[in-house]
């Protein structure tokens, strides 16, 4: 594809952009333009061009390039800073142009949404083009692209999503999967599917950039493939503690402190366990700060969290002040740090991190504090360059795991399941998994998507299972969603879909302003449960909106609710509705408040969460989960939590989630179980754990079989009693029992 003047000397790399150009206004024969845009470049793209030569993957651009043009998959790992996630992306926006795009654009994947416009807007920078033009970018709920869009940035997700439109992702000349190390689950899935694809399409390049850790993994799942190393910069100074610290977060914020108090220069940059601990550490640290007084110097607290302002940092004008000095504080998203400068001299390691680790047996996850692995801490020293320090909180021997573990193995892998069924339809062949998922989880995601009627009699995605393929949710919300279709409370139903798939609306008050907080939610409760008062508060939302009382953020504010949250739902719930118009599903008029309006939500609820269901077993607010016979609590924020009191305690709920490490119960609603019995299918109740719920269940299914029966167990037991001494057995009914 390439001229062959471009791969006559190796050695010698072609750059177009080698001409100096800085003296040109716009004038002569001299001018230099760009290729994709057709216009002149401005000064500051040779500014930044002279800055990423400096970057240590510039040194390989030609063997890339030359690897691109005759070798269908190529790998490259680097640490951070390398360059690798935004000069790449370009090298392969050329390749495509030479050749015209006759085989398709060029995309690059990125685990997290705010990284994917992050990168999109610093690229789109470089190569002298506008935004949503010659490169775009594409994160849920937000696309900025067009006809002219060349490099587009996205997150994996997005791109697993395209594939049930384009299965063999033929739009595409390059595809870039980036940061392979942090083993997400659509990464993992693209891996396995690409190497089918690389089959079908002999044209296609793929891109695989990750970091050492990961490559020879790598290597040994796709084979004898080319692999391109980058040069790290020197290590930082490492300083390890002697002693396992779990006093972590207060040790960090010491160090800060510390740091900043012997006026040496450099930025400060913190990993912590979780998006809590950051969100705390900034409190703390903006209030130690101030008592610092102004003569060491001005502390810049940024905080790094997805979803929390990006990963991209937008400083206050006052960190210009020659004084500052910036802390960022972060999670393990932070790692990949791609535009840390040299200003980062400091990096403080807590070495752990919260993960979301999801168990098949009980259909729940857990929150989990583990260490990182090696790959991690070997990515988070190259932070400080090789003049800063590192300060690892933690035994150097303690990691004892070499790689990220893959989230495919920690996960409810149904939607993946549901997704991969979809894929066998389009001709795409078994998904070869770099891990394959755990056995246990697989059939039980087998068995889940049987129970929702997704599945056929041969194992092969229904009518009903295709369909819930096209909605972008669990397949159980994806369930629930398509049976409001058939009991006409379509409206509702979209938005507690969207208000369960957006972030919590609820913000956490200080604690002197709690009570007023409790007072004000306690005004959108719904006596019907908690799903119910999720429609209260985005109607209220809505309304104030329409009627502008107030501003939304202001309205949120004194009702100590999440205005980012609401927004986020308000676009998921369009999104959702787009979907149904497209698929040509009807959408019922909204009649919220009627009672058959009631009744219908809660029978399509019931549809798609029937696995789902609780008996509360001695009044108290002790509920026993049918599925799996553990017994646990409402969710203190539940209407039927702290203020139990005011609605008093349903006997039988439906729940939206259980959480193990907790063990509560989330999003709670009073469902009749009589309408469980008319929804749930047959062969889901038969395979019910034997319980005194279940036999409630039982009696009310079959009222005349209950009953013999129950007369045959009472006659074994006088029986049994007459000959073991003479006394009958009383058997006893109770409408609650004890906890079983």
């Amino acid at each position: 594809m390439w001229e062959e003047n471009n791969l006559a000397e190796p050695n010698v790399c072609p750059d177009r952009e080698e001409s100096p150009a800085e003296d040109t206004f716009g004038f002569g024969d001299d001018l230099e333009l760009n290729q994709f845009d057709g216009l002149p470049f401005s000064s500051r793209y040779y500014k930044l061009l002279k800055e990423r030569k400096t970057l240590s993957v510039w040194k390989v651009r030609c063997q890339f390039e030359d690897a691109l043009a005759n070798n269908q998959l190529v790998i490259v790992s680097g640490a951070a800073k390398t360059g690798r996630s935004t000069q790449i992306p370009q090298w392969c926006a050329e390749f495509c142009l030479s050749a015209q795009y006759q085989h398709g654009m060029v995309v690059c994947t990125q685990t997290d949404k705010q990284q994917a416009v992050d990168l999109a807007l610093r690229v789109a920078d470089e190569m002298d083009v506008n935004i949503g033009h010659e490169v775009g970018y594409t994160i849920p709920l937000e696309t900025c692209c067009s006809s002219d869009t060349v490099l587009r940035y996205c997150t994996d997700d997005m791109l697993l999503r395209e594939m049930m439109s384009d299965p063999f992702l033929e739009h595409y000349g390059v595809i870039i999967i980036d940061q392979a190390h942090e083993r997400t689950v659509s990464t993992d899935i693209l891996l396995g599917l690409l190497k089918d694809i690389l089959l079908q399409r002999p044209e296609l390049r793929v891109v695989v950039l990750t970091v050492p850790p990961m490559t020879d993994k790598l290597l040994r799942h796709y084979g004898s493939v080319l692999h391109i190393s980058l040069e790290s910069s020197c290590t930082a100074e490492v300083v390890h503690s002697n002693n396992s610290n779990k006093d972590y977060f207060y040790s960090a914020l010491r160090l800060v402190l510390e740091i900043h108090r012997t006026k040496e220069g450099g930025d400060v940059f913190v990993f912590l366990g979780s998006a809590e601990e950051v969100h705390c550490a900034y409190s703390i640290l903006q209030r130690e700060g101030t008592r610092l007084g102004g003569q060491l110097g001005q502390m810049v607290l940024v905080v790094l969290c997805s979803g929390q302002g990006g990963l991209l940092p937008v400083l206050p004008e006052q960190s210009c002040c020659t004084k500052s000095r910036k802390v960022f504080l972060s999670t393990h998203q932070g790692e990949d740090a791609w535009w840390a400068t040299e200003s980062v001299k400091f990096v403080i390691d807590t070495g752990v991190q919260k993960k979301i680790v999801y168990n098949p047996r009980v259909r729940a996850s857990s929150e989990v504090l583990q260490p990182i692995s090696q790959c991690q801490a070997d990515i988070r020293k190259q932070l400080s360059g090789p003049s800063g320090k590192c300060f690892c909180l933690y035994p150097e021997a303690s990691l004892t795991s070499a790689e990220n573990s893959p989230q495919i193995l920690e996960s409810n892998i149904t939607p993946t399941v549901l997704f991969l069924k979809r894929m066998e339809i389009a001709g795409l062949g078994q998904c070869s998994f770099i891990d394959r998922p755990d056995p246990e989880g697989l059939m039980q995601a087998l068995e889940e998507l049987d129970y929702l009627a997704a599945l056929d009699d041969d194992g092969n995605l229904s009518e009903i299972g295709i369909i819930m393929s096209e909605i972008p949710l669990e397949p159980q919300m994806a369930k629930a969603l398509l049976a409001s279709c058939e009991f006409d409370c379509v409206s509702e139903m979209l938005t507690v879909t969207a208000m369960l798939s957006a972030p919590s609306c609820f913000v956490e008050p200080p604690a002197a302003m709690s009570h007023e907080a409790v007072q004000c939610h306690r005004k959108f409760q719904h006596p019907e449960g908690d799903h119910f008062t999720l429609i209260n508060i985005y109607n209220a939302y809505k309304q104030n909106q329409r009627e502008q009382y107030l501003t939304t953020e202001k309205w949120c504010q004194d009702y100590f609710l999440d205005h980012s949250a609401l927004r986020t739902a308000d676009s998921i719930r369009s999104e959702l509705t787009d979907t149904l118009n497209r698929i040509e599903l009807p959408i019922s008029e909204p009649s919220f408040g009627t009672k058959t309006n009631t009744h219908n939500i809660k029978r399509a609820l019931l549809a798609g969460f029937f696995m789902q269901i609780a008996r509360d077993v001695d009044g108290s607010g002790n509920y026993f989960i049918l599925a799996h016979k553990h017994v646990a609590q409402v969710h203190p924020h539940s209407c039927y939590g702290a203020q139990s009191h005011k609605l008093g305690l349903p006997e039988w709920v439906v729940f939206n989630e259980y959480i193990l490490s907790e063990n509560c119960l989330r999003i709670v609603s009073e469902i009749s179980p009589q309408v469980f019995i008319e929804i749930a299918p047959l062969y889901f109740f038969y395979n019910l754990p034997p319980s005194e719920s279940k036999d409630i269940l039982q009696d009310m299914l079959d009222p005349e079989g209950s009953k013999n029966r129950r007369e045959k167990k009472q006659q074994a037991a006088t029986i049994s009693g007459d000959v073991n001494g003479g006394c009958a057995a009383v058997t006893q009914t109770y409408d609650r029992c004890m906890i079983q």
